[in-house]
């Protein structure tokens, strides 16, 4: 060891991978556990969370289909209406041209 290296207690942190395409504004589906249903949005946050480990994905839906509003146990994360965030692992994204889809429901069908 020489002088000039770093003391052991100071440790790289690296931060785990994030898939290039998926940046923050991007337009995105997700996969939902429920058959045949696909939830499109925008990311709004890609990395760490203090909820939980690993890398996670903000995504702010069109639809209220999420479970909160940018915020998980008291931390803001982004910001979106009530029930349009969600946050989900990388793998369940994918990018690319999805255009919000304009749900027609007639006065007789609601």
């Amino acid at each position: 060891m020489g002088r000039f290296a770093a003391p052991k207690s100071e440790e790289t942190v690296v931060d785990p991978e994030i898939p290039v395409d998926i940046v923050i504004g991007a337009r995105c589906e997700v996969e939902s556990t429920e058959p045949g249903l696909k939830k499109r949005g925008t990311v709004r946050f890609t990395g760490l969370t203090n909820f939980s480990k690993g890398v996670w994905i903000g995504i702010e839906y069109d639809e209220p289909m999420g479970k909160n509003d940018g915020s998980v146990q008291g931390e803001r994360y982004f910001s979106c209406h009530p029930n349009h965030g969600v946050f989900v692992r990388p793998d369940r994204v994918k990018v690319g041209d999805y255009p919000v889809e304009d749900l027609d429901f007639d006065d007789e069908e609601m």
